[in-house]
């Protein structure tokens, strides 16, 4: 769910190029627990996996096939984001007859979005083998997803929000419920209630500033009436979070795959709020010229059966 770090996406890009954990390890001058955790962390974030067996042949997953893809796209739209570490690719030659009527569609969304649905695109393209799909992992808010629809660089776009945004026709897809954590000895962990003053009172752990996702849990938040004090740690790096939660520094709001998984991990709970916050809404939007591209509308529908 947060923003993935640079060096867990090198690390990434350096395992494909490697094709074995050791390899990596023993290219790169570092330990094969360090390249695991960040691959662990990474894997965390996007809410699937991306190696079939990360100490074996290091094997990608169709999802992590798919995601080393879209990392590619995203080094093109922005040289920081231009990871994969690989030679300038050489100049297209004439593609053949059958390539050439393929329908190449672009998908946005926030990269566990993807995971949700990944299964259905792989059996869309089984299914129309006249379609290509192709993916764009940057998109994480309804403005993201706007910008990319106009400037034509995506077809559909999925996007976190609270109701449908001003401005872009959307519809809704499903939600998912916001929790907030804290270390299991954190004070507001040992309590079988706790009020929303309770945790405005208590520091805030989050992402960074700038970050999609701190910006769409902190509206959330607002939204259910919580008022988030200056936070005791900004940070994108997961084990930061997991570290901090676990000394008790704070809590720490999320949702979706992260959330699932952070219920799952020692030491860290779930605050037994006094209400529930509201849902993440993930919101579908097409392009305008979708209605011309028959495709597109058919990809669309269908991520909705």
């Amino acid at each position: 769910m947060a923003k993935p770090s640079l060096r867990q996406l090198d690390l990434f890009a350096q395992m494909v190029a490697a094709g074995s954990i050791a390899r990596c390890a023993s290219d790169l001058g570092i330990g094969i627990d360090e390249i695991a955790r960040n691959i662990a962390a990474l894997e965390m974030r996007l809410g699937y996996r991306l190696f079939d067996d990360l100490h074996g042949a290091a094997r990608l997953t169709r999802a992590g096939h798919q995601t080393a893809q879209a990392m590619t796209l995203l080094g093109q739209h922005n040289p920081e984001q231009a990871i994969m570490g690989t030679e300038p690719p050489a100049q297209p030659t004439s593609p053949s007859p059958a390539e050439a009527t393929r329908k190449l569609i672009t998908l946005g969304a926030p990269p566990p979005v993807f995971g949700h649905f990944q299964e259905a695109l792989a059996a869309f393209e089984e299914a129309n083998d006249d379609v290509a799909i192709t993916l764009d992992l940057h998109i994480l808010l309804a403005e993201q997803a706007r910008e990319a629809l106009d400037r034509g660089k995506v077809d559909i776009a999925y996007f976190y929000a609270l109701g449908e945004p001003a401005g872009l026709h959307s519809r809704y897809g499903w939600s998912e419920p916001l929790s907030l954590y804290a270390g299991s000895a954190h004070p507001l962990a040992q309590q079988e209630i706790v009020s929303f003053w309770e945790v405005e009172a208590a520091p805030m752990l989050t992402m960074e500033p700038g970050n999609g996702l701190r910006a769409i849990t902190e509206d959330a938040l607002r939204h259910g009436g919580i008022t988030p004090g200056p936070p005791a740690l900004e940070s994108d790096n997961l084990f930061d979070i997991m570290t901090a939660l676990r000394k008790g520094m704070g809590w720490f709001p999320a949702f979706g795959p992260m959330a699932r998984d952070m219920g799952r991990i020692d030491g860290i709970k779930r605050l037994a709020l006094e209400a529930p916050l509201p849902a993440i809404e993930i919101r579908q939007a097409i392009s305008a010229s979708a209605t011309e591209t028959p495709a597109v509308e058919a990809l669309a529908d269908y991520l909705f059966m």
